[in-house]
């Protein structure tokens, strides 16, 4: 499992410009533990279009998803969901990165 994870790169994608992910990384780490993934800027709505997660009835915030994209872009997993408070679990996460190729 140590492979696993070491080999694994995690990224987050915010619609907020890219002046204003430090005061998002800062309120993450209110608790002096700092994030150990990157937060990407895409206020233009590129990422979130091409995976056509955008949700219509929000002010141009995409609907929560998680993927699992293997190291030649390839989009082996995913969790979509319209409700922003539930996210999938650290283990459902983990089950599908042990079952990549």
């Amino acid at each position: 499992m140590q492979g696993l994870v070491s080999d694994t790169v995690i990224l987050a994608v915010t619609v907020d410009k890219i002046g204003d992910i430090g005061k998002i990384t800062g309120r993450i780490s209110e608790d002096g533990i700092h994030p150990e993934f990157l937060l990407l800027s895409d206020p233009e709505h590129k990422v979130i279009d091409r995976y056509g997660i955008l949700n219509p009835e929000s002010r141009g915030l995409p609907h929560p998803a998680t993927y699992v994209i293997d190291k030649e872009g390839i989009v082996r997993w995913k969790y979509l969901e319209v409700d922003y408070r539930i996210r999938p679990t650290n283990e459902q996460v983990l089950e599908a990165l042990k079952r990549l190729p």
